[in-house]
């Protein structure tokens, strides 16, 4: 349980949308599948083209997230509880980045398209500069549950969520702009970028117990030491290295466009210890990330 139960989170402006056919049984097994799953979900890449096809259709007109009106629908539903995450989120950036702005947060219903091509249940979660828009599909969170014994737990869940967040906000710091990308490997801007939004996401973590609804009630209760654990193996299953391994692969740094394991754990440890501040992952000497 992660929301305060009575905490009101229906002023949430998430919106589902999409349509399509879910997906049914057979499809991916076995390790590679995992490693396939977990880089899409945390990453945004679309794999798609080398994955064996799901049958979607349409992408659907905008609705509210349904029953979604308190911390008690949250910790019951993935939809409600990233949706009521986003009012936590917003809430702590607008107390760290003047003039901030919210992005939109669309919960993918199997397909819908974006200025930055199809948001779907193959391209995992990922945030569209030119719309300002995070695009996630909770089904995902079910998958690696029910399918692969993956631990996707409420908090984790949250860490996704937040990492997305992280990369709004380098869009509209200006981080995005100053930093362009200048290929792949271990100490690349892209990597950076990536690593920063993990620790962005865990100085949120450190301090998401901070913000309340309008009637002073905390949105989300103290994370206990093992949702501490699981959001942090949840960023150490997405490492560039770790991903390469699991997908029966041998580990080239050069390659690397997200960082290693051991650097996207310790990165939201950053964050979660020392705040925002800590998190210029731009500043710090090659080598040193």
């Amino acid at each position: 349980m992660t929301f305060n139960e009575n905490a009101n989170v229906g002023g949430n402006t998430a919106r589902r949308r999409g349509g399509g056919v879910a997906i049914a049984g057979g499809g991916l097994a076995g390790l590679g599948a995992i490693a396939f799953l977990l880089f899409q979900l945390f990453t945004g890449q679309d794999l798609s083209s080398i994955a064996p096809a799901l049958p979607q259709t349409g992408s659907g007109g905008e609705t509210e997230i349904e029953q979604c009106e308190t911390g008690a629908d949250a910790n019951r539903n993935d939809a409600c509880r990233l949706a009521a995450g986003s009012l936590v989120l917003d809430q702590y950036w607008e107390t760290q980045v003047q003039g901030y702005r919210a992005p939109t947060l669309v919960i993918v219903d199997q397909q819908t398209s974006s200025a930055c091509g199809t948001a779907s249940n193959q391209t995992g979660p990922f945030y569209c500069p030119p719309e300002e828009t995070v695009y996630i599909d909770p089904t995902f969170f079910g998958l690696l549950r029910e399918r692969f014994d993956a631990s996707a737990g409420d908090l984790a869940q949250l860490y996704v969520l937040a990492h997305e967040y992280g990369h709004h906000v380098q869009h509209i710091a200006g981080i995005m702009d100053q930093h362009p990308s200048n290929g792949t490997g271990p100490e690349s801007n892209g990597v950076r970028m990536e690593l920063q939004a993990d620790c962005f996401a865990g100085a949120w973590v450190g301090d998401m117990t901070e913000q309340r609804d309008e009637n002073g009630v905390p949105y989300l209760r103290a994370p206990t030491q093992q949702q501490i654990a699981d959001a942090i193996d949840a960023a150490g299953a997405v490492g560039d290295d770790h991903i390469q391994q699991e997908s029966g692969g041998f580990v080239n740094p050069e390659s690397w466009t997200h960082g290693s394991s051991e650097q996207r754990q310790g990165w939201f440890q950053t964050g979660y210890q020392s705040g925002v501040s800590a998190c210029d992952t731009f500043a710090v000497p090659g080598g040193s990330l």
